[in-house]
């Protein structure tokens, strides 16, 4: 048998401090302060990009209820719920976000799609709609936080009944 040659092992020196330009340096002020003027310049946009959503949305629950493949239109719906679920606190409108993260929840493929109720998506599309329209953009605002408050609880329902788990 072959002698077998040692093992040597290299460590590859971290040069990701040289990559950024050394040790980081504590927060620039300056620069937080652009970013927050360069947020402030794009947010008389939010309002027509969380509509744009909303249109996306809809047509997503277009493809759900004409289409032949159920599935198909559910993933559609998943796909622009779960953008809405980020996308809506920046838009500065943390209510549809949570809507759109109880939305995620029956609609995510951790389940089985094909029992998700088409009355409950419904409901919860019709929410995300009435809170753009209408403007509603908290929960602490009485009729957006009932709502929300009532589709959540429908949707842990759902959950229990099916035996999903996803708190």
């Amino acid at each position: 048998m072959a002698k077998q040659k040692p093992i040597e092992i290299f460590t590859p020196p971290n040069a990701l401090k040289a990559k950024i330009g050394g040790t980081m340096s504590p927060l620039d002020r300056s620069a937080i302060a652009k970013a927050n003027a360069a947020l402030a310049e794009l947010s008389s946009e939010f309002q027509k990009w969380i509509e744009d959503e909303l249109q996306r949305l809809d047509e997503a629950y277009t493809v759900y209820e004409t289409g032949d493949d159920k599935i198909e239109g559910i993933v559609a719906i998943h796909s622009v719920a779960h953008d809405l679920k980020g996308l809506a606190k920046t838009y500065e409108y943390p209510l549809v976000g949570r809507l759109a993260a109880s939305l995620c929840r029956m609609t995510n493929d951790d389940i089985d799609r094909s029992i998700s109720p088409p009355v409950l998506i419904k409901a919860h599309i019709d929410a995300v709609r009435a809170a753009i329209k209408s403007k509603i953009k908290t929960e602490d605002h009485p009729i957006g936080g009932a709502l929300l408050s009532e589709l959540e609880q429908r949707v842990r329902e759902f959950e229990e009944k099916h035996g999903f788990n996803q708190d």
